[in-house]
């Protein structure tokens, strides 16, 4: 038996409202788990690449004026 053929007799608000409800209690935690991991390895790269930016806008900035000659 299918999971299609279970769902089918059973009414709209039981695959709409309980079963989502269910997930969200029994794997709630891994969820939110995952979810902040994610947040923060994508504010790590973020803050990864502006720092970078930085680097190399304060580089190209200051370090023109100052050019000895010798470039690496």
């Amino acid at each position: 038996m299918a999971v299609q053929e279970i769902l089918a007799g059973l009414p709209w608000w039981v695959k709409w409202v309980a079963i989502p409800a269910l997930v969200l209690l029994v794997f709630g935690g891994a969820i939110t788990s995952v979810l902040t991991f994610v947040v923060g390895l994508l504010f790590k790269i973020l803050l990864f690449v502006a720092l970078v930016a930085g680097l190399i806008y304060v580089v190209r900035k200051f370090g023109s004026s100052a050019k000895s000659g010798r470039d690496w």
